[in-house]
């Protein structure tokens, strides 16, 4: 586990989950005086035992945490963004991400970055999911966010709103599509998995009267991944695809763009949500939200999305342990 920005909720979040034995091994790749001040802070009696080799972490019973030590740049107060520790932030993440691919660990769990400070600092970070898949060289990562039985999937994500049109392009549909299919199948154990498609106008482009992008570019990419046998419905208007009935017959969704889908998931299951990357050589599973800076170091935030993040990554990595 990445705990994120340090001043923001991340390091709150690893210390409070720590009161709860979980059953696999959890090693925070974080600064270990950053922990321990934190649990002073909240007031949680949490004991750090700091680890040399990430292959040593063990399940550890409740009231303790295992780090793997990476020091912070300058010492942080909870709330107060400082882009001397945006490196530190990637650091962490490079960190756990070069032991899960040396097969170290099993699986990656991020917390909440603050992607502003890290720019502020020079360096150019749209998000952790185009990140990792940069330095994990996986050609397209795809964000899916679940929680229960709705899953979504994004075709394009961390881009404004007036680019997403371009990027919507029978390459990109059959290339998202044919990912999302594969790893639900080999990291989910869904046999046939079936997928429900937006289309990326109000209506589903009202039969061209609202867009013809439905008509010219997302209906034909779909008769054709239909014909290799693909599970696949659409496009569908957005408005209508997220309903009970919707979800309940499909697997999961694609939306277009990062609001059409997440307004709709987080509506219904904020804070239980999981940010899961498909696509990648790595298991890798987020929380849903972001820093909450104002909350950092009260005690007062919801762990409910990282015990599900956490599960997730557990369940996935079983599952690819069983299948391979």
């Amino acid at each position: 586990m990445t705990p994120g920005e340090p001043a923001g909720i991340g390091p709150d979040l690893a210390i409070l989950i720590a009161r709860d034995a979980f059953p696999a091994a959890i090693v925070h790749y974080a600064d270990p005086g950053l922990l321990r001040s934190r649990a002073a802070a909240l007031g949680v009696a949490v004991e750090v035992h700091e680890l040399t080799d990430a292959a040593a972490a063990r399940p550890l019973p409740a009231g303790h945490l295992q780090v793997l030590p990476v020091p912070l740049a300058r010492a942080v107060t909870p709330g107060r963004l400082d882009a001397a520790n945006a490196e530190y932030v990637l650091r962490c993440l490079d960190l756990a991400c070069d032991a899960c691919t040396r097969g170290a660990l099993h699986a990656m769990v991020t917390g909440p970055v603050q992607k502003s400070i890290i720019n502020e600092s020079g360096r150019a970070f749209s998000g952790h999911t185009e990140y990792l898949a940069e330095r994990l060289g996986a050609p397209l990562p795809v964000m899916m966010l679940a929680s229960g039985g709705l899953r979504v999937v994004l075709l394009t994500t961390h881009i404004a709103l007036s680019a997403v049109p371009a990027q919507v392009t029978a390459s990109r549909l059959e290339a998202v599509i044919s990912i999302t299919m594969r790893d639900l199948a080999a990291r989910f154990g869904m046999a046939t998995p079936r997928l429900a498609v937006c289309g990326l106008n109000p209506h589903a482009g009202e039969n061209g009267h609202l867009g013809r992008e439905e008509i010219e570019i997302i209906a034909p990419t779909l008769d054709a991944l239909r014909a290799r046998g693909l599970r696949i419905d659409g496009p569908l208007p957005a408005d209508t695809a997220f309903t009970g009935t919707h979800r309940a017959h499909y697997d999961a969704i694609l939306a277009m763009y990062h609001d059409q889908g997440l307004a709709a998931l987080k509506a219904v299951s904020f804070g239980d949500a999981v940010n899961v990357t498909l696509g990648l050589p790595i298991i890798r599973t987020s929380v849903d939200h972001g820093t909450a800076l104002d909350r950092a170091g009260s005690g007062a935030v919801d762990t409910g999305s990282l015990h599900a993040a956490l599960g997730m990554a557990v369940e996935m990595a079983l599952g690819a342990a069983a299948g391979g």
